[in-house]
């Protein structure tokens, strides 16, 4: 078995549940992630926001390097 090199804690914080905006903090980064809604994903919510942010999933596709 090998041994764990690194765990990371974050903090998830609901800031606007009816525009779906997160703010993630992760390990000792002081800036948090900012998620939520855009284009089409925010058209199938049915919700406006200002300003659009990154879905959970754009940050995927981008760590994945694709």
């Amino acid at each position: 078995m090998s041994e764990i090199i690194e765990l990371t804690k974050i903090t998830i914080i609901q800031k606007d549940t009816a525009n779906k905006i997160r703010e993630a903090y992760i390990g000792d980064f002081k800036e948090p992630l900012m998620f939520g809604v855009h284009g089409g994903v925010r058209d199938f919510y049915g919700v406006e926001t200002d300003p659009e942010y990154p879905s959970t999933l754009d940050h995927i596709v981008a760590a994945a390097g694709g």
